[in-house]
Order: C-alpha cells, then structure tokens, then sequence
C-alpha cells in the first residue's frame, strides 16, 4: 500500500474539524445534517455533501476516517489528486441521492457520516485492483477485495430491506456503486481486465436499484428486528398537509384580530402573522 497523499490528509482534517464543530454545537449540526424533508422541501442541497463531513461521534469518525486513510493511498497516488478527489465526492453524492430516494416519503429520516464516500474509494480500489487483498485495523487476516465486494453488496442489500438498524446501508451502497463507476471512467481499460469481478458486484445492485425504483413495497421486510412497517404519506402530501395547517393558524389568528383587536396576539402569533406576510409579499 503506498502512501497516503495530501488530498487524503486535507479530507481527514476536514472530516476532523467539521465534525468536531457538530460534536460541540448542535445547531450547526442541525443546519448540515442529511435531512429529507430540509432538502426536498426547503431545497437546501448543499445537505447532499456537509452532512458527508459530519459524525455521531469519535467511534464513527474514527472508524470512517481509518478506512479512508487505508485505502485513499492507493487510489491517489495511481490516479492522481484530482481524480481521487472527484471520485470522493461524487460516491458521497451518489450515496446521499440514493438515501433521499429509498426514504423519499419519510421526512423525518436524518443521516450523517462520510461512508458514501469512503464506500466509493473503497469500490473504485476493488474495480481498479481486483487482485488485492483487505485487511482491517492492522488484524493479520485477509480477503479477496473481490469477495469483500459481493459480501458487502448482498448485506447493504439486506440491510435497506430489513431496516435492521440505523446504519445507512443505502448511502454505502450508492457510493460504493458511484465510485466503482467514476474509477471505470476515469480509467476505462480496468473494466477490460476486471469485467467479471466488476458485473458480480454491479449487476446485483443495479438490479435492485431497479427494483426499489419500481416496486416500492419490496423495501420492507419483516425480521426479528423489525417486524412492524407502517405506511408513510408521500413529500407531496406531507407538503400539502403542512401548508393547510399553516393556513388554518393564520386564518385563526386573522379571526383573533377581526374579533379582538391585534392587542389580543401573543408575542408568538405576532411573529408568525409576520412570517406569513413576508412570504405573501
């Protein structure tokens, strides 16, 4: 393994610093983590990437940034810093995109972490050297980077139907699909030599993209996790029903003033009557 180069440190300090700022204020965390509804309503997209460089804590940065570092080096110092630096931040894009797509009509659902893109780096080593081995942690044992692959993909897989836990298999999953194919473009005759590893891993996947994409209601299924699904509104709907509620607050307190006088509003009132006039105007 060669060494890690200057990008690999400058993301490892950014992870650092960004989410050290998250672990000591939880507004900031608030306005840069992965939130649906923040994203396809209020269209804050700048959540797809920020939220990439937040963590839950050390054991979570810990863990993403010891992966990054153990694989960035190879990929970097082959393909140069700015091919790697592309293919990091387009698997942190690919998993986000992915994650808003399966919890779409979840609203609710919130995701921090730079595991999409860590996922990306470490696909993009496995489609480019096939050959090699992984090892974790220094721990003396070793797998096929090939087998890691189909592995990791049949339990992302798993993992999105089940909802086992709160891990996000689906953003490792898109960005591992996403940096696997920015690394074939960026070097094209990798898939020549590699094609068969590469399909085992892609076909299963984007298969199943396909499938979630189609038939939404295959998603879930019951285990001994998770063995109540319910029923969720649709953005659209969730979108209309916010915007009623707020319609029938201003009507009331229009109500309140046409009955009252507007020395009757409370302070709160007051502000959300101002809210909704800047709005209209």
């Amino acid at each position: 393994m060669t060494d890690t180069g200057i990008i690999t440190l400058l993301l490892v300090i950014a992870n650092v610093a960004f989410s050290y700022k998250g672990f000591t204020n939880q507004t900031f965390f608030d306005g840069y983590k992965f939130e649906v509804d923040r994203i396809l309503i209020n269209k804050d997209y700048k959540r797809l990437i920020t939220s990439g460089f937040l963590h839950v804590g050390w054991t979570h940065l810990i863990f993403n940034m010891i992966s990054l570092y153990a694989f960035s080096g190879l990929i970097e110092s082959y393909l140069g810093g700015t091919k790697f630096l592309i293919i990091y931040f387009v698997s942190l894009i690919g998993g986000d995109l992915l994650s808003l797509f399966v919890h779409r009509n979840h609203g609710d659902y919130n995701a921090v972490g730079a595991s999409g893109a860590v996922c990306g780096v470490i696909f993009a080593s496995i489609a480019l050297f096939p050959g090699m081995d992984i090892s974790f942690f220094g721990i003396p044992v070793f797998i096929p980077a090939w087998l890691y692959g189909i592995l990791y993909v049949l339990l992302s897989i798993y993992g999105i139907k089940s909802k086992k836990d709160n891990i996000g298999y689906e953003a490792h999953l898109g960005g591992a699909l996403v940096g696997m194919l920015a690394a074939l473009l960026i070097q094209p005759a990798a898939f020549a030599e590699n094609y068969r590893t590469i399909l085992i891993i892609a076909v299963p996947t984007l298969a199943f993209i396909y499938l979630i994409a189609t038939r939404p209601h295959i998603l879930f299924v019951d285990n001994f996790y998770f063995r109540t699904h319910q029923d969720h509104y649709s953005i659209d709907h969730k979108y209309n029903e916010e915007k009623n509620n707020q319609q029938k607050e201003i009507d009331r307190i229009l109500d309140k003033i046409t009955k009252k006088g507007m020395e009757s509003l409370s302070r709160k009132e007051k502000e959300r009557l101002k809210q909704y006039s800047e709005k209209v105007l």
